[in-house]
């Protein structure tokens, strides 16, 4: 199983570094047509998008979420920052398992 980057180019770039092929897009019909051609592909398990990218998309990645077996689309904030309204993975972590998880100083 693969993981795949479909998102802005400094995110993609930074995914290339550690392994993750990718494919950089800069609108939602690209984003489209990224995520129809990465889903195509039985190797890729695992696509990572942007919150912004996928909000380009949203009801294309929501179909996928409900009517496809995979790939497992995976939300990252992008670089300019987690969408406004989205609970961050902090806040995701504790709703899913009641541990909070907090900073330590120094990190």
């Amino acid at each position: 199983m693969k993981f795949y980057c479909i998102a802005d180019e400094d995110t993609v770039r930074g995914f290339r570094l550690a392994g993750v092929e990718g494919r950089v897009v800069t609108s939602a019909s690209e984003a489209a047509e990224a995520l129809e051609a990465t889903a195509a592909d039985p190797e890729h398990g695992v696509v990572i998008l942007t919150q912004q990218v996928a909000a380009a998309m949203r009801k294309l990645v929501d179909a996928f979420r409900l009517e496809r077996d995979g790939p497992l689309l995976v939300e990252i904030p992008g670089r300019e920052g987690p969408l406004a309204g989205r609970k961050t993975l902090r806040h995701l972590v504790h709703a899913a398992v009641g541990v909070r998880l907090d900073k330590r100083e120094g990190t």
